[in-house]
């Protein structure tokens, strides 16, 4: 299972209403690059139950297929600003570049 931040699902939410998507999930995908590194995607979509596991997480509706489950598993998405702007960013001790946040 992922973790999304009370920041990241806020803004998601905004997000949806912004672009008149409520109701719909929001996919997160993940993907591992030939060189190791993790590329990661998330808009929203409609659900496949063959194929996806839904969440509901922090008050959003979350889709991933089981191609991106284990590459996300234990992930948390939050809503941050990096140098003066605002973003989602993925911590995701899966992936190798991977660096724990400082306390």
């Amino acid at each position: 299972m992922i973790s999304i931040t009370p920041e990241a699902a806020a803004q998601i939410r905004t997000s949806a209403k912004e672009q008149h998507l409520e109701g719909l999930p929001l996919r997160v995908a993940a993907q591992r690059l030939p060189d190791g590194k993790f590329h990661y995607a998330m808009g929203f979509d409609e659900a496949d139950p063959a194929k996806d596991t839904t969440y509901h997480i922090e008050g959003v509706d979350v889709v991933i297929s089981s191609i991106s489950l284990d590459l996300v598993k234990g992930m948390t998405i939050d809503f941050v600003e990096i140098d003066g702007e605002n973003q989602f960013i993925f911590l995701n001790p899966n992936d190798p570049n991977y660096t724990p946040p400082e306390e």
